[in-house]
């Protein structure tokens, strides 16, 4: 399985130049706390991820030193050159990748870098959770079959 394969195709973006007001009401209307900050860049209308910001940028870059937030726009308190996952990496690459850089989502990327979404921890501890209760339900199976078998 793949990251391009779990990862939410349906990824929440602003640009540099929006106001932090901007990012804080998309993240609060989709119950989300991360965005990728993307500019156009590809003949097709496509996206490159060019930073990243979560709800904790904005309170520990102005809220928490008093900096007025209509003042600061996304790309002040962006992080830049985000780590991103290729839809063709494995779960594990995306693990390893998120460890490295501390991190618990990643945009991922597809052919020339465009944007096709966003991986979670959440998403691939989900994945797993599925896998873990396959199969125990197939140990459970068997137990019922053997016991079955030796009534």
């Amino acid at each position: 399985m793949n990251v391009g394969q779990i990862c939410q195709h349906r990824a929440i973006t602003v640009a540099p130049s929006d106001e932090l007001r901007t990012a804080a009401k998309l993240m609060r209307e989709n119950h989300i706390g991360f965005l990728v900050v993307v500019q156009p860049s590809l003949p097709d209308g496509g996206f490159e991820p060019i930073g990243v910001i979560t709800d904790r940028d904005i309170v520990v870059s102005t809220l928490a030193l008093d900096v007025d937030p209509h003042s600061v726009k996304v790309g002040d308190v962006m992080t830049p050159k985000p780590a991103v996952a290729l839809a063709q990496d494995t779960v594990a690459d995306a693990l390893h990748q998120m460890r490295r850089r501390g991190v618990r989502r990643l945009p991922v990327v597809g052919d020339y870098g465009k944007l096709i979404g966003v991986v979670a921890l959440d998403d691939i501890l989900t994945r797993h959770a599925e896998e873990i209760a396959a199969a125990a339900a197939i140990i459970t199976k068997g137990r019922e079959q053997e016991n079955r078998t030796r009534v």
